[in-house]
């Protein structure tokens, strides 16, 4: 039976916790779980914790954490995904998906086609909005790290501040990604929805990423983090 296991925005360790409200609602209302009921929990740090609930009350539940185990669900390959902002649900399908993937940095790029746009407080909303995604997709996935969400960035910027041994963007003319050689780093540049134009292209080339096709289709910008990423991890990581 697997457990019910949670994410915990606070350091843990082994001992006796009262659950942060949010949490401590969801195991006793909604899953209705007993004193006594097995959990397991992780706060990002790369373990798990293990143990059992002691207390369920009306407005706080206890767990006895008595085990803390390093997680096994990270991939060696560190990649950086760039992500051309879209609308609503296909950003958030984006992010939840490469969190599986082992994606360990994500971050919104400002390009010319891209038909979102976001300032101050909305764009704070949405940051906490995808950090709960990626949250979401680490506890149904079993990854003990949470990948950094960063501020939605231009894409000169990121182009400019973004190391990796191997650096590559999307493009339908170029060699596939089996003709690179392993890195132990990637930054992944997708395009918006419009996709990438000619200028942006070459503005990537400039800063060291390389042209590199998927395949004779051109997918959606939601799609392709999807599959660029399970190339990479069959060809470099833990796949």
């Amino acid at each position: 039976m697997r457990l019910s296991r949670f994410f915990i925005d606070a350091p843990l360790a082994l001992g006796q916790h009262e659950l942060p409200e949010a949490q401590a609602h969801y195991l006793g209302r909604v899953l209705r779980l007993n004193a006594g009921a097995a959990v397991q929990l992780f706060d990002g740090s790369g373990f798990e914790y293990l143990g059992e609930l002691v207390e369920v009350g009306k407005k706080s539940v206890r767990v006895e954490l008595n085990e803390r185990v390093e997680g096994q669900a990270e991939s060696p390959l560190r990649v950086h995904l760039g992500q051309g902002l879209s609308r609503g649900e296909r950003m958030d399908w984006a992010i939840q998906k490469a969190t599986e993937l082992g994606v360990a940095e994500i971050t919104p790029i400002f390009s010319e086609r891209c038909e979102v746009r976001l300032k101050d407080e909305r764009a704070d909303k949405r940051l906490a909005h995808w950090r709960q995604v990626a949250i979401s997709a680490c506890e149904q996935c079993g990854r003990s790290r949470l990948p950094t969400i960063h501020s939605p960035l231009p894409l000169a910027q990121w182009l400019e501040q973004t190391p990796a041994d191997l650096k590559l963007v999307l493009h339908p003319f170029a060699e596939p990604l089996s003709s690179h050689a392993k890195p132990t780093s990637l930054a992944f540049l997708i395009g918006p929805e419009g996709g990438l134009n000619d200028n942006e292209v070459a503005s990537a080339s400039r800063a060291g990423f390389h042209p590199a096709r998927l395949g004779p289709r051109v997918l959606r910008t939601e799609t392709a983090p999807v599959v660029a990423l399970a190339v990479a991890q069959q060809l470099w990581g833990d796949f």
